[in-house]
Order: structure tokens, then sequence, then C-alpha cells
């Protein structure tokens, strides 16, 4: 159900806010191949050993990547200068999706914060 969800947040934004967010979805389904996608705080998000570990949504100006945890972007700060962010989102442009290697190590970070809290 939460795929088609998705699908249909998706489906509901202007381009090229749709093109950007879509493969940001697919970049972090390829890294987290297992995690379930799902809705969370009304948003698109992956959720992984029962913690949603990230998610991604559309605003007027801006897009943004929401790690779900308030120490991803702290624990990456130099390497996410270039980015606004707040405490729990990074916020990036409407037609320049994140680079593969940001996304892989934003989502690293929080599978690892997931992974040590499981054990």
């Amino acid at each position: 159900m939460a795929k088609n969800e998705i699908d249909e947040y998706l489906a509901g934004i202007d381009e090229p806010k749709r093109t950007t967010l879509a493969a940001l979805r697919r970049d972090i389904a390829r890294i987290i191949p297992d995690a379930q996608e799902c809705i969370s705080y009304g948003l698109p998000a992956f959720r992984w050993r029962g913690s949603v570990v990230a998610g991604f949504g559309a605003f007027k100006d801006h897009l943004s990547y929401f790690p779900h945890s308030g120490s991803v972007l702290t624990v990456l700060g130099e390497e996410l200068r270039a980015y606004s962010q707040s405490k729990g989102a990074l916020r990036f442009g409407i037609d320049d999706p994140l680079p593969k290697s940001v996304v892989e190590r934003l989502v690293k970070v929080r599978l690892d914060q997931v992974s040590s809290t499981k054990t």
C-alpha cells in the first residue's frame, strides 16, 4: 500500500520536482533494497528493521531529504556544507538532485545508527 501512496505523492508533484524526487527514491531503494517504503509524517520514507531511515519531500522552493535522526546531518557536517539544512532536513534544489555519493553517506550513517541500537 505504501508504495502506491508514494507513487500517488510523486504523481501529484509538478516537474522537475517529480523527476528529481523519483531519482532520489530509486537511489535510496538501491542502497537499502530490503527497506519497506512507507509514509512517515505525511511524506515518503523508507523503514528498515522497524525504524524509519530516510525520507523526502517537495516544498514550494526546494526539495528535502529527511534522515529521521537529529544527528545524521551533524555527523556529516563538512560534507554537507554546500546545502541548506535544519536539524532534521537537508534542502536541495528542485532540479538539482543530491549526488548518489551524498545519498549513500546519509543512508549509511543512519543505518549504522539503527544497527547499533538494535544489537
